[in-house]
C-alpha cells in the first residue's frame, strides 16, 4: 500500500478510530471479533483501476478538486490501491436480523472506511469503499463487488438524493481490473465478472445492528460507548450522553426512519433487503442491494429473489417493517434505558410520524392542499383502482396532474382517460374497468374543484413530488450492459438525468417511459439476488 498526497490537504478528523475500541487483533483474518467497534485493515490493491463515475457534488461536500488531483490519483486512491496520508482504514463490526432470525455477527465484509473528512461547513463525511477486499467479517467471502452491483449503488444513491429520499451518497465508481466470481442466483452456474468498487459518503454508516450486537453479547460497557459516541457526533442536539439523551435518541430514529419509509413509498422504491444490518440509525437509506422500483402497483411485490417466497420485504410491508426493525433497536438500548416505557412511546412516534408524513405524501402526490378525514374513500379506492389493471404507479402519478379538472363532467369516459393511457402496461384491458376507473377520476376532479387550486399551481405542486425520471432496474442494466463492453457514456447520462427527476428534459424522453416487454423477465430487470 502506498500513499498519496494528493487529497492530503483535506481535513480528516478520524473519531470513529480514536474514540471507540478497536479490535486487539491485527491480523486479517476471517474471525468473531470481540469487545471492538471496528478492526484496522487495509484495502487489497486491483490490477488497473479506471474512474468511469464520478460525483462533482459530492467531491464538492467533500472539497475534491478532481482537475486538480486528477483521474489516474482519484482511480488508485478509489480503488484503494494508495491511500491518502491521514487516512486510517477500518471496517466496522456489526450484527444484524436477517429475515427476521438474529444472524450474529456480521460486520462490514467487503467495506473499508478511510476515514472522516471534515468540510469548510464543519459537516462530517465518512468516504466508505465497497468492494475493497477481505476484512475479518468476510466470513467466505472474498470482500469484492462486481461492476453490475455497482452501477446500481452508484447510480441509485445519487438518484434517491435528488428525489428528495435521505440517503447515503456515491462520489466514485472505479473498475478494478479483474474479474470476481459469481453465482448470480444461487442456481449453481458461478461465471466470473468485472469487478468495480463504489466509493460511497455518508455522515455515518452506524446501522441499527451497530448496536445489537453489543448487546446480544452483553458487552454494554461498548454498547455505552458508542451510544455515546453516536449521541455526542451526530445528534449533540441531544445535550450530554445518559438515560435520557439515549430515550430522546431512539425517539429520533424512529422518527427520521419514518420519514425516509414514507419517502420510499412516494416515489415507488422497495429497498429489498431490510435487515437491521441494512437499517441506518441516521435516518438514511443504505445499502442499495437487490432494491426495485415499483414499476406494475403491486404493493405485494418484491425484487428479492431470496425474499420471493415469504415476500417479507415486500413493497406495501415495508412500513410494519421499519416499526419492526426499530422495535429490535430498542430492545437493545433497554440496558442503557432501565425501563421499556420510554422506549414504547419512541416507537409509537414512529407510528405517528408515518402516519402523518404518509397523509401529507398522498395529498402532495394527488394535488390536494391537505388530506381531509372524509377523503380516506377516495384514496382507498385509488389504491384499489390502481391494482385493476397493471399500472406503472411513476408515469400514472405523474400523468394525473393533466387531467381536465373542469371538463371531467363533460368527457365520456375514454375522453376522460386519454391523459393516463400511457401508464397502462395493457391499455385493452382496461376496457372491463373502464367505468370505475373513470368514475373514480370524476370524484377526484370533483375534490380538486373543492380545493379552488388553480390549474398551474396544481400541476407544478404535483410535478414537484412526482418524478418523471427514477432509476428503474432495467435503464441500470443497459447502463451495466454497456460498460461491461467499454462504453460508459449510457451511465454517465443516466447519472446527469437522473440529477433533476422532476424536469421535463424533453430530450431524454426514452428514459421516462414504461418498462419494455423484453425486461419483464430479464436477469437484472426484474428482480435481483444478494448476490453482488
Amino acid at each position: 500500500m502506498t500513499t498519496s498526497s494528493a487529497l492530503d490537504a483535506l481535513n480528516f478528523d478520524n473519531s470513529f478510530v480514536r474514540e471507540l475500541p478497536a479490535d486487539a487483533v491485527a491480523a486479517n483474518q476471517r474471525r468473531q471479533v470481540r469487545g471492538a467497534c471496528f478492526s484496522r485493515v487495509q484495502p487489497s490493491a486491483v490490477s488497473a483501476p479506471k474512474l468511469i463515475g464520478w460525483s462533482s457534488e459530492v467531491a464538492a461536500l467533500l472539497g475534491i478538486d478532481r482537475e486538480q488531483v486528477g483521474d489516474e490519483a482519484l482511480a488508485q486512491i478509489f480503488a484503494g490501491n494508495r491511500l491518502a496520508g491521514p487516512m486510517e482504514p477500518y471496517a466496522a463490526c456489526y450484527g444484524g436480523h436477517q429475515f427476521g432470525n438474529w444472524a450474529g455477527q456480521l460486520g462490514d465484509g467487503r467495506a473499508i472506511t478511510l476515514g472522516e473528512v471534515v468540510n469548510a461547513d464543519a459537516q462530517r463525511w465518512e468516504m466508505q469503499l465497497k468492494g475493497a477486499g477481505p476484512t475479518p467479517y468476510s466470513r467466505t467471502a472474498d470482500g469484492r463487488a462486481v461492476l453490475r452491483s455497482s452501477v446500481r449503488e452508484f447510480l441509485c444513491s445519487e438518484a434517491m438524493f435528488h428525489l428528495g429520499v435521505p440517503t447515503t451518497r456515491a462520489l466514485s465508481l472505479v473498475l478494478t481490473g479483474d474479474l470476481v466470481v459469481r453465482d448470480m442466483f444461487y442456481d449453481g452456474h458461478p461465471a466470473p465478472e468485472p469487478g468495480a468498487i463504489v466509493c460511497r459518503v455518508a455522515p455515518s454508516f452506524l446501522r441499527f445492528g451497530s448496536f445489537e450486537i453489543f448487546a446480544s453479547r452483553g458487552e454494554l460497557d461498548v454498547l455505552r460507548t458508542l451510544a455515546d459516541y453516536t449521541i455526542s457526533h451526530h445528534f449533540a442536539e441531544l445535550g450530554p450522553p445518559g438515560p435520557a439523551a439515549y430515550v430522546a435518541w431512539f425517539d429520533e430514529v424512529c422518527r427520521r426512519t419514518a420519514v425516509m419509509v414514507a419517502h420510499w413509498m412516494r416515489v415507488g422504491f422497495v429497498h429489498g433487503v431490510m435487515n437491521t444490518d441494512n437499517m441506518s440509525v441516521l435516518g438514511l437509506t443504505i445499502d442499495y442491494g437487490p432494491y426495485g422500483w415499483l414499476e406494475d402497483f403491486n404493493p405485494g411485490w418484491t425484487p428479492n429473489t431470496t425474499d420471493a417466497s415469504h415476500r417479507r420485504y415486500r413493497f406495501g410491508n415495508q412500513p410494519q417493517i421499519a416499526h419492526w426493525n426499530l422495535a429490535q433497536l430498542g430492545n437493545a438500548l433497554y440496558d442503557l434505558v432501565g425501563e421499556v416505557e420510554p422506549l414504547q412511546a419512541a416507537l409509537a412516534t414512529y407510528v405517528t410520524t408515518y402516519e402523518q408524513q404518509w397523509r401529507e405524501m398522498i395529498a402532495a402526490k394527488l394535488g390536494l392542499l391537505a388530506l381531509q378525514a372524509d377523503d380516506q374513500p377516495l384514496v382507498d379506492e385509488l389504491m384499489d383502482v390502481l391494482q385493476l389493471v397493471e399500472t406503472d404507479m411513476t408515469i400514472f402519478y405523474r400523468k394525473l396532474a393533466e387531467l381536465d379538472v373542469d371538463a371531467a363532467e363533460q368527457l365520456d369516459d375514454r375522453q376522460l382517460l386519454e391523459p393516463l393511457l400511457e401508464a397502462y402496461y395493457a391499455p385493452d384491458e382496461l376496457a372491463a374497468h373502464m367505468p370505475r376507473v373513470a368514475g373514480w377520476l370524476r370524484r377526484y376532479a370533483a375534490r380538486l374543484k373543492a380545493d379552488g387550486r388553480t390549474k398551474a399551481s396544481r400541476l407544478a405542486a404535483m410535478n414537484a413530488v412526482n418524478p418523471k425520471y427514477v432509476p428503474r432496474n432495467y435503464l441500470a442494466q443497459l447502463a451495466i450492459d454497456a460498460s461491461e463492453k467499454g462504453d460508459h457514456g449510457v451511465l454517465s447520462e443516466l447519472h446527469e438525468v437522473l440529477k433533476r427527476p422532476y424536469d421535463e428534459q424533453p430530450s431524454k424522453e426514452h428514459l421516462a417511459g414504461k418498462r419494455p416487454d423484453w425486461a419483464r423477465s430479464r436477469p437484472g430487470c426484474s428482480m435481483l439476488s444478494c448476490s453482488s
